[in-house]
């Protein structure tokens, strides 16, 4: 379904708007669940600029939902969710989701997985073979692009995800805990490579996470969210660190973000707060 441009009378149309999602489904056995609860929320267009967003909240409170709405494969009950000023109806190209499964093509070689989307595109072979082996460098994996997945660690699997995300440019990536099943230095190796696409991309990068530290770290501002149904508890900038090595997390610029957002998760902030 297309989507529909909504007119505005000002030029500085936002990147991504939530108007006041909610999101009701129904369930295999009969049950209405109310999994999202008027949302609302405005991240700014920063061309040149890398930015990532964190959801953080508790476990099935509905920062997989949001997301998924966001992507176009899940419509809001209520209200609407606008990417670059237009009404989000369907998936588009502009919108990438990595899962935190791995999904990639048994049959087809790392290089092949990220040449995929492309090929479907039309993109001629040469400039797919370039851009495929610049995405899987920035992962780290340029070594290994004529393995199998079968051959690949679950880490390594996940790289080949996330290059297969980058590789097709999309304005707006969606990271539904990526990095939720890897082992600690995996996973913050992975961190690291994540923050370092950002820095040369020209994207937005939505990121979904129940990890406390891992939001700190990563973003650069963070919407916390309350149990089901979600709704935004309150809207954190997180300061801009000079070091974001693995130091930083022992720091106490750090350990404050980190207490402040340990304080919200765990409620002891009642208040709803609309960022």
């Amino acid at each position: 379904m297309p989507e529909t441009t909504v007119p505005t009378s000002s030029p500085n149309v936002p990147k991504l708007e939530l108007d006041h999602v909610s999101v009701t489904y129904t369930t295999r056995s009969g049950d209405s669940v109310e999994a999202v609860r008027d949302m609302s929320l405005r991240i700014e267009d920063k061309p040149g600029v890398g930015e990532i967003v964190v959801f953080l909240g508790p476990s099935g409170c509905g920062k997989s939902t949001v997301l998924k709405c966001v992507a176009g494969l899940h419509l809001p009950t209520k209200g609407r969710v606008l990417n670059d000023g237009k009404v989000v109806e369907g998936t588009s190209g502009d919108r990438a989701m990595v899962f935190q499964t791995y999904t990639s093509f048994a049959w087809l070689t790392v290089q092949g997985n990220v040449e995929y989307g492309m090929r479907l595109a039309g993109v001629p072979k040469d400039e797919r073979e370039t851009r495929a082996k610049e995405a899987l460098k920035q992962v780290g994996l340029a070594d290994f692009g004529k393995r199998y997945p079968k051959e690949l660690s679950g880490g390594m699997k996940q790289r080949v995800a996330i290059a297969r995300t980058i590789v097709n440019r999309p304005r707006l990536i969606l990271m539904d805990e990526p990095f939720g099943a890897l082992d600690p230095q995996t996973r913050w190796d992975m961190q690291s490579r994540l923050l370092d696409i950002s820095r040369v991309a020209d994207n937005t990068i939505l990121f979904v996470t129940h990890d406390v530290s891992e939001a700190v770290y990563l973003a650069d501002t963070v919407y916390v969210l309350s149990s089901r149904p979600a709704q935004i508890r309150e809207r954190v900038d997180v300061p801009i660190f000079a070091d974001r090595s693995i130091k930083l997390k022992q720091t106490p610029q750090f350990r404050e973000v980190e207490s402040h957002l340990m304080e919200l998760l765990h409620g002891e902030l009642s208040s709803v707060r609309v960022g």
